[in-house]
């Protein structure tokens, strides 16, 4: 007898506005109870001491995630000059101290040496495994640990506020794989300055944002009042830049099955044009339901992720 899964069966995404020192993985549980769902997840990772945007998936919306992972990000954070730290956040054990507190244009005329593809090496309180262990886990036991640089890519990256001499706070664009702890370090050390992160704010994850976004407080209201769904966005929100292709009710039945369907070649053409460089992925649709996740071969659409949605 198949074992009855606990909870509702709730599909969608919430756009969190996560709240300061609150966990990402914690920040999930919360939302997944609020919402009684049976299955839920995260878009990524953001630390304790950052607020902002945590996109969260339940239901079938998790099967949307790894699109997700590929999304731009826009954060804003303040550094703050003159102590560095371990964790180079303010939670840290301080390492530097300096007298140096650098100008304003001094920080302008860094910043391009970091925008674009650089090679960037992740701090050393990170989640990444080394040995099957989280480097923060063993940077907090004392072990020193040496992290490989890796390439990512910051878009964009602007002096947005000066409030004064021991603060500066600097607005990224990125793209995935992005410490924020790592850029405000090595632009310290460009800078021969000593620095920390001192607040950090994430403004958006692809097509989620502050318009967007709900606090937990106000999920709960909704929750409480029976309005659950005012919290929720389309499982289809996290596809927003994937072509779309309407197909009639019998395609969706075959999709769901795990069949190709044939497409027109009118359909063909258009969706060629309309598809990324490289990418082959189209969503499919029933009227207004996700019906799968489907590669463009040969003429024909073959289901790669479907979704029980009605």
């Amino acid at each position: 007898m198949a074992r009855r899964k606990r909870g509702q069966p709730i599909h969608g995404w919430v756009c969190l506005d996560k709240p300061l020192e609150l966990g990402s993985t914690e920040a999930v549980t919360r939302v997944r109870r609020l919402f009684d769902a049976q299955k839920a997840g995260h878009a990524g990772t953001l630390d304790p001491l950052a607020t902002g945007i945590l996109p969260i998936a339940l239901g079938e919306a998790t099967k949307t995630v790894p699109f997700m992972m590929e999304a731009e990000k826009i954060y804003r954070f303040s550094i703050q000059w003159g102590v560095s730290t371990d964790s180079v956040d303010r939670e840290g054990r301080e390492i530097g101290r300096s007298d140096v507190r650098p100008t304003l244009e001094a920080v302008r005329a860094a910043l391009p040496a970091f925008v674009g593809e650089i090679d960037q090496v992740p701090p050393a309180f990170s989640a990444i495994r080394v040995d099957g262990q989280r480097a923060y886990d063993l940077a907090r036991e004392g072990v020193e640990v040496e992290l490989q640089a890796r390439r990512v890519t910051i878009h964009e990256a602007a002096v947005t506020n000066a409030p004064d001499a021991d603060h500066v706070e600097i607005t990224i664009r990125t793209g995935k794989g992005v410490y924020v702890r790592s850029l405000a370090r090595d632009l310290a050390r460009t800078l021969g300055a000593e620095g920390h992160v001192s607040a950090l704010g994430r403004e958006r994850v692809g097509p989620f944002g502050l318009q967007n976004a709900v606090t937990l407080d106000s999920l709960t209201e909704m929750v409480h009042r029976g309005a659950a769904s005012e919290g929720l966005l389309p499982v289809a929100t996290a596809l927003d830049d994937i072509p779309e292709l309407a197909v009639t009710t019998e395609d969706a039945l075959q999709l769901r099955q795990g069949r190709p369907i044939v497409l027109l070649p009118r359909q063909v053409e258009t969706l060629k044009t309309r598809l990324s460089s490289g990418s082959r992925t189209v969503s499919a649709f029933d009227g207004e339901t996700l019906v799968a996740l489907c590669s463009m071969r040969a003429g024909r659409l073959e289901p790669d992720r479907v979704f029980n949605l009605s």
